[in-house]
This record gives structure tokens, C-alpha cells and sequence, in this order.
């Protein structure tokens, strides 16, 4: 029997156990394979673990995605998410080189799947503020919205998720640096019903400017002194 001659949704359960670019490759062996590849209820979740696996046409954005992961744990993060003034030329050309990957992916997202339900992102250092704001308020139904070593999200995305997050239940700023306890303490006031975790965020040192660590520098050697 050819694997062809299977139903469709034989044939749909059989593709899910395949990884993206297992998918692809099967479907360019034949016309209905491609079908499958193409029929949108194979793509309810998707996981990606580089900036660069977005740009691969390995995959399929539509109304059925209802989980989304970016999760990028490579020695690359260090340097997307150290601030701009401490990267060295080498360093800032490297970042420019997929600074809108992510951002513009989920853009994407947002016109395309309005009912994800969960979306975390990890180490993605281009993400900003109005990139959540746009989801939140383009994916209504989002119930889980997990970042994690994401730096320039800051209490914006917090009072987004008050605004606009109607669905939400699950929200989590962990080791995001320029998240404030007062931004937190705002969320928990303004929605108690959402499960709130904030591992190292408000406690790390926040971004600041070089002129402000430097006088803080003096200032704490001045103390040392006397």
C-alpha cells in the first residue's frame, strides 16, 4: 500500500510527527503530500529555536495556530541582549543582521493567527514594547504570555497586557531587566485573576545610560573612600 493511498487524516497524523523541515521534504515528493503540508490544521503549534529557522519556508502561518514558542538559548543571546553602548562594532553588525527577524515574524502573527492562545519568547533581544501591544491587541483569545531574558521589554508591555489583556491568565517577565515593581505591582492590582511570575526582573540592575553608571561608579567609590 502507498502512503498516498492513505486518508487525509491518516495522512495529517502521520505529518505530525515530522519536524518542519521533515514536513517540507516529504511533501515535495508528491502533489497530495504538498496538500497535506499545506492544510492548516497541521500548524496548531509551532517551535522555533533560532531567529533564523523564521526565515525558512518550512512552515505554515494561519488561523489554526494556537501555540507559538521562540525559545534562542545559543552564546549569541549574550550579545543581542547586552545594551548598545557596551557592543563593539563587531558586536552591533552581528545584531543588525536579524534585529527584525522576531519583530517583524510576529507582525506577521498578528495579521495571520488570531487565535493563538500562547506565545513564549526567549532571549529575543529585539522584541519591543509595541510588538507586544500589537499582539495583544490582534489575538484577542491569548491566555499564556510567557518572555524570558527579552531586554527591552519594559512596563509598557506591563500596562498592554492591563489594557488590552482581557484573556490572559498567564504572564511571565522573567529576567527582563527594565520590568519595574511598580510596573508589576500595577498588573496585580489592575488584574489579580492573572497568574504573574517575575523571576529576577525588578531586581536586576535596569538599563541605564554610560554618564549615569559612571557617576554611580564615582559615587560608590567616593562611599568606599570614606
Amino acid at each position: 500500500m502507498h502512503i498516498t493511498q492513505l486518508n487525509w487524516e491518516c495522512l495529517l497524523h502521520l505529518f505530525s510527527f515530522l519536524d518542519k523541515n521533515s514536513r517540507k521534504n516529504l511533501a515535495k515528493t508528491c502533489h497530495k503530500l504538498l496538500e497535506v503540508f499545506q492544510d492548516p490544521l497541521l500548524w496548531s503549534l509551532l517551535n522555533f529555536h533560532s531567529p533564523v529557522e523564521l526565515k525558512k519556508n518550512n512552515f505554515l502561518l494561519g488561523p489554526a495556530l494556537k501555540h507559538l514558542s521562540i525559545c534562542w538559548y545559543s552564546e549569541r543571546v549574550k550579545v543581542c541582549n547586552i545594551e548598545d553602548w557596551m557592543k563593539n562594532s563587531f558586536q552591533k553588525d552581528f545584531c543588525k543582521q536579524h534585529e527584525n527577524t522576531v519583530s517583524d515574524f510576529l507582525l506577521d502573527v498578528c495579521n495571520r493567527c488570531p487565535n493563538l492562545l500562547s506565545l513564549t519568547l526567549s532571549g529575543c533581544g529585539h522584541v519591543t514594547d509595541d510588538c507586544i501591544l500589537q499582539l495583544l491587541k490582534n489575538c484577542l483569545n491569548l491566555e499564556s504570555l510567557k518572555l524570558e531574558n527579552c531586554v527591552q521589554i519594559t512596563d509598557h508591555t506591563l500596562e498592554a497586557v492591563t489594557l488590552h489583556g482581557a484573556s490572559l491568565r498567564v504572564l511571565q517577565v522573567d529576567f527582563c531587566r527594565n520590568v519595574t515593581q511598580a510596573g508589576l505591582e500595577r498588573v496585580r492590582e489592575k488584574c489579580p485573576s492573572v497568574m504573574l511570575r517575575a523571576e529576577r526582573s525588578a531586581n536586576m540592575i535596569p538599563d541605564s545610560k554610560p554618564e549615569k553608571k559612571l557617576m554611580l561608579g564615582k559615587a560608590s567609590r567616593k562611599l568606599v573612600q570614606l
